[in-house]
């Protein structure tokens, strides 16, 4: 074994250490407290939309169905993330082990995919109901939302379950300081003492592969959409109708931009600064599940009267 083997074998960590925000480590502590009301909010918004849909007859319709989909998502992102997050900003416990760390980006990844997935099925939802409305009831039948739940789930666990394997072969040396407060895996190989470049393909195969895909076929649900909203004559029925688009467009946008906009950082933006990277990381996990429950709440009228109700009696 030469001198440089050792050194390197000598160097291998057992854990992670995660981040908070850099630079303002003495103020953890408050940062916690916005935080603490995001996770809060995040968690009673989704149980909200969740006890409401199932509670309230008129609401089994496949549009709510696919928005519990999402409140669920959005409930096991906010809880993936919760207890390093919390963890760093209130006793500063950095540390994290391999396992744990593959684990907890495994969950965060595969939400991620999910809801992706549950978007685009959201987006055939809203095709279907305007461009096909007679056919509606028939077409998005129970056991068919069923279905499509279930080949969500396994088209984002099949993806990405090989990547703790993929990362746990790897050895890690040198500093094992990670940018955010939870593990990503496009961070977390970056560590690696070893080639990654099939990590980095397959990455990016899962990318294009489902948030590529998904993007696409939302954009071209929407302009099938577009077309026929623009084919009826009246101008009330046409505002109506891209009324009823208008919450899932939130949410569309809430979840691709900073999305997108962190993984071109973590490939493409080594001169992006660090405290741009923590940011980022923030919007894309935290604000999702904090701003869909609301952004539903506000635009739909169902579900609005339903909370007012509840709330106000």
């Amino acid at each position: 074994m030469t001198l440089g083997s050792l050194e390197r074998s000598s160097n291998i960590s057992s854990t992670f250490l995660l981040s908070g925000v850099p630079g303002l480590e003495h103020m953890h502590v408050w940062i916690s407290i916005p935080l603490c009301f995001i996770y809060l909010v995040s968690i009673l918004g989704n149980c909200t939309i969740l006890f409401i849909i199932k509670t309230e007859p008129s609401l089994h319709e496949p549009m709510y169905l696919f928005l519990s989909m999402l409140a669920v998502t959005d409930l096991g992102l906010s809880l993936c993330t919760l207890p390093t997050v919390l963890g760093i900003f209130w006793i500063g416990a950095r540390d994290i082990g391999h396992d744990a760390c593959f684990a907890q980006l495994f969950f965060i990844h595969c939400l991620s995919f999910l809801e992706s997935s549950v978007l685009l099925s959201m987006a055939f939802d809203r095709f279907v109901a305007i461009c096909r409305p007679l056919h509606y009831a028939s077409i998005l039948t129970n056991t068919v939302i069923g279905r499509i739940g279930l080949a969500s789930l396994g088209r984002s666990v099949a993806l990405i379950f090989p990547l703790p394997f993929m990362l746990k072969r790897f050895p890690y040396c040198g500093s094992p300081v990670l940018s955010h407060s939870y593990c990503l895996h496009q961070e977390v190989m970056k560590l690696a003492c070893a080639d990654i470049k099939a990590n980095s393909i397959y990455g990016m195969f899962v990318i294009v592969s489902t948030v590529g895909i998904d993007s696409l076929l939302i954009l071209f649900s929407y302009a099938l959409i577009l077309r026929t909203v623009l084919s009826i004559a009246s101008r009330d029925e046409r505002f109506k109708a891209l009324n009823t688009c208008v919450s899932h467009i939130c949410a569309v946008l809430l979840f691709y931009t900073p999305m997108i906009g962190l993984s071109v950082i973590h490939r493409f933006g080594k001169q992006a600064p660090h405290l741009v990277q923590v940011i980022m990381g923030f919007v894309y996990l935290l604000f999702p599940p904090l701003l869909n429950p609301i952004v539903y709440s506000v635009k739909t009228k169902q579900i609005r009267d339903r909370v007012t109700h509840a709330f106000c009696c």
